[in-house]
């Protein structure tokens, strides 16, 4: 296909693609309705491949489509160029100094320890028993357990420490370093952040997402005492995390030297008082 000055050569528009998407998601719906679905799936998607096949081959179908070039004019009513750099720190939510991953699996460990307080003294306020808490937490990955009673819930099981054990630590050193990567972008008030703010939103979200994730937990949760081994988990956490020192990350690097030395300066990145002078 020859090609004009003021035309551009593109492919053919085609609607195979679309026909095979839909022949595939038959056969798979079929698996489960019927097998008539998967049969006309599989119709659909052997049509679509030939019809898709020689829209390419032997040789690829073009179109030309006219082109009209556009002069647009762009202008701007500022009449003051402003400095990116005017304040080193302007960027707030990617700190120049943050917590290494050793810190956050320091808090993730400490608010983990900090959080069996309330929910064993849940378990025995509620339940007279040191293992109900660590039980309905394991619960969650065992099916057989979910129509079991409270009081074989309430029992010592073995499986059902270790398997609480191991959901409880790797949630807790997962929230941890997400705790060593949040904390610094807000160094204002971060007992409030980690202790507060970020407890209610987790539990928000297990609150909207339990029923899916563990039917058994969504029906036995008592919400307040999980809220409270949140806020126990959350002020423990951002308290040790926060006593760690913090280290460097690529932005501080990219600073100016006269910031990095510690060195105060009006114009960080490059002289511009002549520009400044002449602006006003």
């Amino acid at each position: 296909m020859m090609q004009h000055e003021d035309e551009v050569v593109l492919p053919v528009p085609t609607a195979w693609p679309m026909v095979l998407a839909l022949g595939v998601s038959l056969m798979i719906a079929g698996m489960v309705t019927h097998w008539v679905v998967s049969l006309l799936g599989a119709v659909l998607a052997l049509c679509s491949t030939i019809g898709w096949f020689f829209e390419v081959l032997p040789r690829e179908h073009h179109a030309a489509v006219e082109v009209h070039a556009d002069h647009i004019l762009i202008s701007t009513t500022r009449k003051r160029h402003e400095q990116l750099w005017t304040d080193p720190q302007h960027r707030k939510l990617l700190p120049v100094e943050t917590f290494s991953l050793a810190a956050g699996i320091k808090g993730g460990i400490a608010g983990g320890i900090a959080m069996v307080v309330p929910a064993t003294a849940f378990s025995l306020l509620k339940y007279h028993s040191l293992w109900y808490a660590a039980n309905l937490l394991a619960a969650g990955g065992f099916v057989g357990w979910a129509s079991e009673s409270n009081a074989f819930l309430g029992q010592f099981h073995l499986m059902g420490l270790l398997a609480a054990f191991g959901i409880h630590a790797l949630t807790s050193l997962l929230v941890g370093l997400l705790y060593g990567a949040m904390l610094p972008m807000f160094p204002r008030k971060p007992i409030l952040t980690a202790g507060f703010i970020a407890p209610f939103l987790w539990t928000g979200i297990l609150y909207s997402a339990l029923g899916v994730i563990s039917p058994i937990l969504n029906a036995r949760i008592d919400w307040l005492w999980f809220v409270l081994s949140q806020i126990a988990f959350g002020l423990v956490c951002g308290f040790v995390v926060n006593l760690q020192v913090k280290v460097r990350t690529p932005q501080f690097r990219a600073l100016p030297f006269a910031v990095r030395a510690g060195v105060h300066s009006d114009q960080p990145h490059g002289d511009t008082s002549t520009t400044r002078d002449e602006d006003k």
